[in-house]
C-alpha cells in the first residue's frame, strides 16, 4: 500500500476559475525522496499543502478527487494525528515562525502534542545543535537573517519528529555551505531514519542528485515522472529548463549518458579527455586590494562602516567599498554576515554608528533613504512588504504615482518581461510566492531607477524567469545604471554579474571581478564551475564551458539518430 495515494485531484482556489491542480494521480511510496519541480506558479507549493492535508480546509476552495494517506482519506485523518506524522516547511518563514525567541519557536509545536517537559528539553537540544542554532537559543526570532529563520522553521518541525517531511524550497534563502548542510541532513533522515521526503526546489543543482524520483509540473498538470536521470532528458527534449547545469551541457553536447552528479560529470569529461590538448585556461584577474579601482565615477561609497543592532554585537565592521556607476555587483556571503544589514546601509535605511556613505558622490544625511528615494530601487527579502494594492497592475502605478511620473507603456513592458501579463487584474496577494516576488520587483522597476538595490530578488522564482530577470538587470547596468544583488544563488552571481563581494562576519572578505573570486572559490563555485575545476579553470557558466571544453568533446549522439538536445 502506497503512503500517498492521490486520484484525480482538482483543486481551484477561492475566487478563481482557473484550476491550480487538474486531474492529478499520483503515489508515494514510504521511505521515498520525491523533488517536485517546475515553473512558479505550476501548482508545485499548492500539491505540497493538500499532501499535508492544509487543503481545502485550511485554504478553502473547491477540491475534486481523493486524497489518501495510509489508505485512509486525509480530510478525515485525525489532525493531531497527521500533524504527528506529517510536518511542513513553508516556503515563507515568516508565515511560520509565531513566537518571540528561537527557544519558545522550538518548543511550540511540542506544547500543541502535549510531550511532558523533559522530553521536550532533550528533543530542542538535539534539534538545536543537529541545525547549528544553539548559539542563538535566547535570541529574538525578529532579529534573525531571513537564512535563520528558514533553518529555525525547519528545526521546530524536526523537533515533532514526524514520518513525513515536506519541503517548500527550504534552501531558498541559505548560503551554500548551509543549504548543503541541511540537504545532507534531510537526505540521512531519508536513508537513515526512514523518514519520507517530498521536496518541493527550484534550484536543482542543490538537490536534484539527492531525488530517487522526480516530478515535473506544468500549469497545474505533471508532465513527466519517474528517475531524476529521466526527468533530466524528458525535460530538454521538452524543451524545459529545469535541470541542473551539468546534465545541461552533457546533454547539450548530445552525450548517451547525462551525469546528475558534478562527480560523475568529472569522470565523464576526463574520459573524454583523454588524449586531447588541455584546454587554455580562462582569463581571470586578480582580486582587489587595498589598491584604488581605475579612476572612475562611484554610485557608492563607504569609508570604514560599522554598524550595531540595539543591545546586539557588531554586525559590520570596518567595511570600505566603492561600486562603479553602471556596476553589475553582487553581494555573497554566510547568513547572519550582515549583507542585507549593508544594503540597508547603502539605500539610507539605517544610518552607520561610525564611518561615511557617499552615494554619486553625496554624503548620506539625516534623512537617509529620502534623499536617495526620487532614483533608487530597494526591495527587501519579504516581498509581501510591497503588495497593499488591489490588482497587480495597480501595484505599478501606484509607484510611477508616488514619483510624478505614469507612463502606462512602461508598465505594459515590466508586466511582459517579468512574464505577469495574465496577472495585470488579479490580486497580488492571491498569487504564488514566486509570482508575489515578482510583481514586488515590478513595482520597484517600474520607474527605471538609477540605482536597484535588491535583497534576494531570484527567491521563489524558476530558472526561466531568473533569467528574463538576469538579462534585464544586465541591460539595465548596461544602460548606466547601478545594480546590487544581495544573493545566496551562486549561479546566477555567476552568469550575471561583474563584479562579487563576499562578506563574513561582517567584514568584506573579498571583492573583485566574478571569475577571480568565485574562479577560486570551494563553496561559493557554481556547478560548472566545480565541474571544470583542474581541468579548466576559471569557466563558471555554461556557455563558457561550451566555448572552451565544447570543441574538445566527442560524443555519440544520445537516443535515436538524429534526436538533438534543446541546449546549445
Amino acid at each position: 500500500m502506497p503512503l500517498f495515494k492521490v486520484e484525480n485531484l482538482t483543486y481551484c482556489y477561492p475566487g478563481t476559475e482557473e484550476p491550480a491542480l487538474k486531474n492529478i494521480s499520483l503515489e508515494i511510496q514510504e521511505g521515498e525522496f520525491l523533488l517536485v519541480t517546475g515553473g512558479s506558479g505550476s501548482g508545485k507549493s499548492t500539491l505540497a499543502r493538500v499532501l499535508a492535508g492544509l487543503i481545502p480546509d485550511f485554504y478553502g476552495g473547491r477540491i475534486g478527487g481523493r486524497v489518501f494517506f495510509k489508505g485512509k482519506e486525509i480530510r478525515t485523518t485525525d489532525r493531531r494525528r497527521l500533524a504527528r506524522e506529517v510536518g511542513m516547511v513553508f516556503q515563507d518563514p515568516e508565515k511560520q515562525i509565531v513566537q518571540n525567541s528561537v527557544e519558545a519557536e522550538l518548543a511550540f509545536g511540542l506544547e500543541n502534542l502535549g510531550l511532558p517537559l523533559e522530553e521536550m528539553s532533550r528533543r530542542i537540544a538535539e534539534v538545536s545543535a543537529f541545525m547549528n542554532l544553539s548559539p542563538f537559543r535566547e535570541s529574538l526570532t525578529a532579529n534573525l537573517s531571513g537564512g535563520q529563520k528558514q533553518m529555525l522553521a525547519l528545526a521546530s518541525v524536526l523537533a515533532m519528529q514526524p514520518h513525513v517531511l515536506i519541503l517548500d524550497e527550504p534552501t531558498s534563502q541559505l548560503d551554500p555551505v548551509s543549504a548543503e548542510e541541511i540537504l545532507n541532513a534531510v537526505k540521512r533522515l531519508n536513508e537513515e531514519m526512514g523518514f519520507t521526503v517530498i521536496m518541493v526546489e527550484q534550484r536543482l543543482e542543490r538537490c536534484f542528485h539527492l531525488a530517487d524520483r522526480a516530478l515535473l509540473m506544468d500549469r497545474g498538470e505533471i508532465v513527466f515522472h519517474g528517475s531524476v536521470r529521466e526527468e533530466a532528458r524528458a525535460a530538454l527534449s521538452s524543451g524545459l529548463p529545469f535541470v541542473p547545469p551539468v546534465a545541461r551541457f552533457f546533454a547539450a553536447l548530445n552525450f548517451k549518458v547525462v551525469p546528475v552528479t558534478v562527480k560523475e560529470g568529472r569522470e565523464l569529461l576526463r574520459s573524454h579527455l583523454k588524449g586531447n590538448p588541455a584546454p587554455a585556461l580562462a582569463a581571470t584577474s586578480p582580486p582587489e586590494t587595498a589598491a584604488p579601482e581605475e579612476e572612475q565615477e562611484s554610485a557608492i561609497s563607504l569609508k570604514s562602516v560599522w554598524f550595531r543592532y540595539p543591545e546586539g554585537p557588531e554586525v559590520l565592521k570596518d567595511v570600505s567599498l566603492d561600486i562603479q556607476a553602471g556596476q553589475f555587483t553582487a553581494i555573497l556571503g554566510e547568513n547572519g554576515s550582515g549583507k542585507s544589514t549593508l544594503l540597508k546601509i547603502m539605500v539610507g535605511l539605517f544610518k552607520p554608528g561610525r564611518g561615511r556613505v557617499y552615494v554619486h558622490g553625496r554624503e548620506l544625511g539625516h534623512c537617509g533613504f529620502r534623499e536617495v528615494r526620487k532614483f533608487t530601487a530597494y526591495l527587501s527579502q519579504n516581498p509581501n512588504d510591497y503588495l497593499f494594492q488591489d490588482t497587480v497592475e495597480d501595484e505599478l502605478l501606484f509607484t510611477m504615482r508616488n514619483t510624478g511620473v505614469e507612463d502606462r507603456k512602461l508598465v505594459d513592458e515590466i508586466l511582459h518581461r517579468l512574464q505577469l501579463e495574465r496577472y495585470r487584474r488579479r490580486n497580488p496577494r492571491d498569487l504564488s510566492s514566486g509570482e508575489r516576488q515578482r510583481v514586488a520587483l515590478a513595482s520597484v522597476l517600474v520607474t527605471r531607477p538609477g540605482l536597484i538595490m535588491l535583497d534576494e530578488p531570484t527567491r521563489g522564482i524558476d530558472l526561466r524567469l531568473k533569467t528574463e530577470l538576469g538579462h534585464f538587470l544586465r541591460e539595465e547596468s548596461a544602460a548606466g545604471r547601478t545594480v546590487i544583488v544581495v544573493t545566496h544563488d551562486v549561479e546566477f552571481a555567476a552568469e550575471f554579474a561583474e563584479k562579487v563581494v563576499m562578506l563574513g562576519a561582517g567584514r568584506i572578505v573579498t571583492a573583485g571581478e566574478k571569475h577571480a573570486v568565485l574562479g577560486t572559490s570551494v563553496f561559493y563555485s557554481p556547478q560548472i564551475g566545480k565541474l571544470c575545476r583542474g581541468i579548466c579553470d576559471g569557466v563558471l557558466t555554461l556557455a563558457e564551458a561550451q566555448e572552451h571544453l565544447g570543441p574538445l568533446l566527442t560524443a555519440k549522439p544520445a537516443g535515436l539518430r538524429g534526436e538533438q538536445a534543446v541546449w546549445g
